[in-house]
């Protein structure tokens, strides 16, 4: 997503680094790019036209800085500009107050809306909240299956709706249940429709009637581009759209959707689908996603998928056999299953800023995943014994290890003699907080030094944190615990 968009503004702006100064002249030439970078992306033509007269306005009145170029000048004003038609700020769901509150989600079959639900239920209940599932798709039958399907693996209470019951009657006596049972948020999952069948349009507008929604999310597949934009449009003016979502982000969509759909209807993206998986939702952060469409990576995203991947107990317990340098290779193979559960390396390396184009530049080898296999494979072929302690390894076992990870022996030499070397930096102290480049990386080892969740890769404290971090978190939880016990 937003690769080919992000390639040619970069080109564009570039383009400024050997001027001195900003004329119309220069300014005019970078824009024209910009222009054809952002139709090519599939943007709106009225969202171009108004994002480069905004751009050409302020960078012309641009009293550059001393200690900025006039591309640093224009990349921020461009930045700016780019935050504003994706939003401005984070718009999350509006559930303030006593519920429950409903949540409509509406758009195009097969646009992902039952996924979409579950994904939303999954993420309101990691935030403390009690989502109540209803399937209000009467007309495809496999609808309220899938639905139930998703509610039973996620552990989530989902209404028992059924093919021969009216949509507006499920939300109604949803909306009773959930109230008797104490659920904060139900979401109807509703039918797919298109914006030009009135029957379906009218059977929205009667839910909307009975069920009063504090949210009417419309779901709609990014890889459409305008054309979601469009139907956005037209669902807006029937029921009065308040965000939407967009699926499937992660594929090669050219991102016109994101650009366009907040100037065009006035509602805000409030999610992103991320994956297939019921965990693969992200909130919409536009100033996050503005960097990384300029290429200036998107660490907090990063920070956080870490934060969810590794508990604070097990990241401080790492951070201490790393200080005592007890770190071993059981714990480096943690460490590498955790950093392969944040996603592809090759996304990983996009939110990080100046390595998003690495996996381009690597060229055909591309992210070395397949290296963090065979590593996985060689430290799974050890016995505990040897994982925790590498240098009982004698060249026997050495070469048992070798033919049981199916690689030569010469891996397995570099794996432990790379750890060592690990080890020997720790034993001498984090201060540096870089690392030489460790197996399974490549030569990334030494890049990702100091990211959160990478900290068996890296030699950072784990989690990110530092020291002090770590033991301001430790008193807080310990202020937290005595006044619990002050309540009690």
């Amino acid at each position: 997503m937003f690769e080919s968009l992000s390639d040619r503004l970069g080109s564009a702006l570039r383009s400024l680094g050997g001027r001195a100064t900003l004329d119309e002249k220069n300014i005019q030439d970078a824009l024209r790019e910009v222009r054809l970078a952002l139709l090519e992306a599939d943007v709106h033509v009225k969202v171009v036209k108004e994002f480069t007269d905004t751009v050409r306005e302020r960078a012309l009145g641009l009293d550059v800085a001393k200690n900025l170029s006039p591309a640093q000048q224009v990349l921020s004003v461009v930045r700016e500009e780019l935050i504003n038609i994706l939003g401005g700020e984070t718009a999350p769901l509006n559930l303030d107050g006593k519920g429950p509150h409903a949540v409509m989600m509406v758009g195009l079959q097969g646009s992902g809306k039952t996924t979409s639900t579950a994904k939303i239920a999954n993420y309101l209940r990691d935030k403390g909240q009690k989502p109540f599932l209803v399937p209000a798709d009467v007309y495809r039958p496999a609808a309220i299956d899938q639905l139930t399907t998703l509610a039973g693996q996620l552990g989530l209470p989902v209404f028992a709706s059924t093919t021969d019951m009216n949509p507006v009657d499920i939300a109604q006596k949803a909306m009773r249940e959930a109230a008797e049972f104490g659920y904060d948020v139900v979401l109807l999952d509703t039918a797919g429709r298109l914006h030009v069948d009135a029957p379906l349009m009218q059977e929205l507008a009667s839910i909307k009637e009975k069920v009063a929604p504090r949210e009417i999310l419309f779901v709609a597949d990014a890889m459409t581009g305008q054309d979601a934009v469009a139907v956005a449009e037209a669902f807006n003016e029937a029921i009065a759209v308040t965000g939407v979502v967009l699926t499937k982000m992660d594929g090669d969509a050219r991102g016109g959707a994101a650009l366009s759909i907040k100037s065009v209807t006035g509602a805000n993206v409030k999610f992103v689908g991320t994956g297939e998986k019921v965990d693969e939702l992200e909130l919409f952060h536009p100033d996050r996603i503005a960097g990384r469409i300029l290429g200036m990576g998107d660490m907090l995203t990063l920070i956080e998928k870490a934060q969810a991947s590794i508990a604070e107990e097990e990241a401080e317990e790492l951070a201490r056999k790393m200080e005592r340098a007890e770190f071993n290779l059981e714990d480096f193979r943690t460490q590498m299953r955790r950093l392969k559960g944040l996603g592809s390396l090759e996304g990983l390396l996009k939110l990080i800023p100046g390595l998003g184009g690495l996996s381009q530049k690597l060229g055909g080898a591309g992210v070395p995943e397949k290296e963090m296999a065979r590593t996985e494979a060689i430290i799974n072929s050890m016995t505990p014994q040897e994982r925790r302690n590498p240098k009982i390894i004698n060249a026997s076992r050495r070469q048992r290890i070798a033919n049981g990870s199916g690689v030569p022996v010469a891996q397995v030499n570099q794996l432990l003699k790379q750890f060592e070397a690990m080890r020997a930096i720790m034993k001498k102290g984090l201060g540096k907080g870089r690392m030489p480049a460790l197996p399974g990386l490549g030569g990334l080892g030494g890049s990702l030094g100091g990211f959160p969740g990478m900290s068996g890769m890296a030699g950072a404290p784990a989690g990110g944190l530092s020291k002090a971090a770590l033991k301001k978190k430790r008193e807080q939880r310990k202020a937290e615990r005595q006044r619990k016990k002050k309540k009690r």
